[in-house]
């Protein structure tokens, strides 16, 4: 039963992250495509987390981790970037 639970929350999300893709292609606005880019994100976290209890290893928790970690600062980023202009703001006031 386990199995079958896993395999259709597999398959939603990915469904989930084809349509996203759309949103990112298509988006009117960057900040929607930040939004669909962020949330992509986090649906291939969760896919991989539900392949780690579907085939029964940890394997992928720590793969799981930094991409979450790299998936955040990459958001931060490019929405700091699409606000600002710049990624990383220079003082010359020292």
């Amino acid at each position: 039963m386990l199995k079958v639970v896993l395999l259709i929350a597999l398959s939603i999300f990915s469904v989930s992250v084809l349509l996203l893709l759309i949103r990112v292609i298509k988006g009117p606005t960057a900040p929607d495509r930040i939004i669909a880019m962020d949330t992509i994100g986090i649906n291939l976290l969760s896919i991989m987390a539900l392949l780690s209890i579907l085939l029964k290893t940890r394997a992928f928790m720590g793969a799981v981790l930094l991409f979450g970690m790299l998936s955040f600062i990459g958001t931060v980023a490019y929405s700091r970037f699409i606000e600002r202009g710049i990624v990383i703001d220079y003082d010359d006031n020292r």
